[in-house]
């Protein structure tokens, strides 16, 4: 049964309109001032409230804010109760939240009908507000099962640590790092188009295509290679237009050479030196996002890794972001940040991820972002 909170400073109007909406089946409260009839909302979270607008105290417009600025109540439908109708005085009251109005005197016909239509979009309004939560749980659950298949630390023969924060609607960041024999290790970075699972199913597939080895025949210390078998896997027409780029390389440990090839990703970053003059280079090649055209061809680039260096993949959630002053942020100025962060020792990701909040005009990033720090000594 739904209930109904009747808010009026006059007597008579109150036993009225309990006495209507009891005969049509309703549990009716009611409230002879606008504070009290705020706490009786507070504590009961009715499904209908009916409020008169003019009342000494709190009117029926403060009653009305208090009860739409309440996430509590934020499905309870509001209808004003007035004498008074003017085109302006109806415009205040919407622009107060109210969501009905119901003109005195009252009619019984028309209480009914306005009460029914108020009751059908409250519960409208909760089946929403359920199906949007049950969305938000199904999501969390998809970003935790997401950071279950990232790999673990590492702290030898090198030191790889990562962050991943996952945005509230989830996208398509994934990376993996792992040893094709005792001296070559793969790693690389992906982030598929889009947010929600469309995005995070294609990341989660390749994740395990490379961690399997699935692809026959494939030399995986190839990196162009790899990017050319995935771009012929996962050509967008069959992948629901999904594309996504990715940087993916090889490290020999014992000859301290790097090969890597990219696909529309953004470069890995290589930091050497020490704080005070440090080397930084922009590691990427030529090569369109991986599903877009099924002839696409990626190369090869090489680089040596001196010692103390450290190398940055990061998806482009680390540095498109929206400033407090409305301004974008930028791909350049992350770089930047980075080198001047640079120690050979000591740059912790966290100080890199507080400085990115800091810069961050909303309370979550409006998408994935990860990055991962490789420091090889």
């Amino acid at each position: 049964m739904y209930q109904i909170l009747v808010i009026d400073d006059d007597p008579a109007v109150l036993i009225l309109l309990k006495r209507m909406l009891v005969r049509q089946g309703y549990e009716v409260i009611a409230a002879s001032n606008g504070a009290e009839g705020i706490a009786i909302a507070n504590a009961n979270r009715p499904a209908l409230i009916i409020c008169d607008w003019m009342m000494p105290g709190l009117s029926g417009i403060d009653v009305c804010q208090h009860i739409k600025g309440s996430t509590a109540l934020s499905t309870t439908f509001f209808i004003l109760l007035t004498s008074l109708d003017s085109v302006a005085d109806r415009v205040k009251g919407l622009d107060a939240g109210a969501d009905d109005y119901l003109s005195k005197p009252i009619e019984q016909n028309e209480l009914q009908a306005r009460v029914r239509a108020g009751l059908r979009l409250h519960q409208l309004s909760r089946d929403l507000r359920e199906q949007k939560q049950k969305l938000e749980n199904e999501l969390t659950e998809a970003a935790e099962y997401v950071c279950s298949l990232l790999p673990p630390p590492m702290l030898e023969p090198l030191d790889i640590s990562y962050r991943f924060i996952p945005s509230r609607q989830l996208g398509g960041d994934c990376f993996d790092y792992y040893w094709l024999d005792p001296d070559y290790l793969a790693l690389y970075l992906l982030d598929a188009a889009g947010h929600g699972l469309k995005a995070t199913l294609p990341s989660i597939s390749v994740l395990n295509l490379l961690r399997s080895r699935a692809l026959q025949n494939l030399n995986y210390y190839q990196p162009s290679e790899v990017l050319k078998a995935l771009n012929e896997t996962f050509q967008m027409n069959y992948q629901n237009d999904k594309y996504f780029t990715i940087w993916y390389g090889v490290y020999n440990r014992k000859r301290r050479q790097l090969i890597y090839s990219s696909a529309g990703h953004p470069p890995g970053v290589l930091i050497s030196g020490n704080n005070r003059s440090c080397e930084v280079q922009l590691l990427r090649t030529s090569g369109m996002p991986v599903g877009m055209f099924p002839d696409a061809k990626y190369i090869d680039g090489f680089c040596s890794i001196a010692e103390s260096s450290k190398l940055y993949l990061f998806s482009d959630g680390a540095y498109e972001i929206t400033k407090t002053d409305g301004k974008l942020w930028g791909l350049d100025a992350f770089i930047k940040m980075l080198g001047d962060l640079h120690h050979p020792i000591d740059t912790r990701l966290d100080e890199i991820i507080i400085h990115l909040k800091t810069l961050n005009a909303k309370d979550a990033f409006d998408d994935d972002l990860s990055i991962l720090q490789v420091r090889f000594d």
